[in-house]
């Protein structure tokens, strides 16, 4: 283990843990931490109990499964388009991903079938991407992301015209999904089990990242098979991208934000961005749903706007910054 992977976890792990006990310590109705941690030894009233273990601690598992899986995916894709700015959403996953959403909720059916949904249409765009992008020939990783713009915009199209034409009573809840909304996650296991699986497998091949991030042709004389090793990069960014998606809906910036800032302090080794990168992407997004929460409490606002008002400046200034 090198130096800089045992801080990135010496660092991150604590922390990771203490978003959690913020998410469930705040929120409409605060919870000193004394009282907090007699609710895991069974001495706190049943009010107190029945808050933190019934109604937060599955949102806030739900947040930090969706964030690392969003953390995740926007290395990886950074490491395939070997830019930088890249980040899974650009490729259209969400826009897919909302238009299943979108026309599960317009019809009435169960939020498991809208999450459901949701994977088969970031399913779908991940598919009509990388077909589009790989033509009749090979497609690089400006063709690639030059797709998944115009797939996106129009899966945009879509998802104005649906909103256009839905019942007013369904609009509320339809632009919450839209604008990311950690409400309706009631089951983060499932997810859990993406992350860590993800994460593992993903360790022993940050050699080979290493190697690919300088570029196709250096990787394939280093003795890396370039177009196995991009193609499973895409199809599993995609994958654990549609997971989150079904977990909290179309939340934007993480994937940016989390891995870049890592790499400016970490260093750009792969075996430890990809840990990292899912550590951090959980607190992120465990944070950022707590301030969801709290800042205009009893109401609440969508985890998204709180992201993109962070994402938004961040994004910015690392476009000014990047040459």
């Amino acid at each position: 283990m090198t130096r800089s992977f045992l801080l990135a976890l010496g660092v991150l792990l604590p922390a990771s843990v203490l978003s959690v006990l913020v998410a469930l310590a705040y929120g409409s109705v605060q919870i000193p931490f004394p009282d907090l941690l007699s609710v895991f030894f069974g001495e706190a009233s049943r009010l107190h109990s029945t808050l933190v273990l019934d109604l937060r601690l599955p949102r806030a598992l739900a947040a930090f499964a969706a964030g690392g899986l969003l953390g995740l995916a926007g290395a990886l894709m950074q490491v395939l388009l070997r830019n930088p700015l890249a980040d899974p959403y650009v490729l259209g996953l969400s826009g897919g991903a909302s238009v299943g959403a979108l026309l599960a909720m317009l019809a009435g059916l169960s939020m498991f079938s809208v999450s459901a949904a949701a994977f088969v249409g970031a399913l779908l765009s991940t598919i009509l991407v990388f077909g589009l992008a790989h033509g009749t020939g090979s497609w690089t990783p400006t063709r690639l992301l030059l797709t998944g713009v115009v797939v996106a915009a129009g899966w945009g199209a879509m998802i104005s015209f649906i909103l256009a034409v839905s019942p007013t009573a369904e609009l509320p809840g339809m632009l919450y999904w839209l604008m990311g909304d950690v409400s309706h996650a009631r089951n983060p296991y499932p997810a859990w089990g993406v992350l860590v699986v993800v994460a593992l497998l993903a360790l022993p091949f940050g050699r080979t990242l290493n190697v690919l991030a300088r570029g196709p042709m250096q990787a394939a004389a280093l003795g890396v098979a370039v177009r196995p090793v991009e193609w499973t990069i895409y199809v599993v960014a995609a994958l654990i991208t549609a997971t989150a998606v079904t977990q909290v809906g179309a939340v934007g910036f993480v994937g940016l934000i989390v891995p870049h800032m890592l790499r400016l302090i970490f260093g750009n080794d792969q075996r430890v961005i990809l840990p990292a990168s899912a550590l951090g992407g959980g607190i992120l997004l465990t944070l950022a749903d707590t301030l969801a929460r709290t800042i205009i409490a009893p109401e609440q606002l969508p985890v998204g706007v709180i992201t993109a008002m962070l994402g938004v400046p961040v994004f910015l200034f690392l476009l000014y910054r990047s040459r």
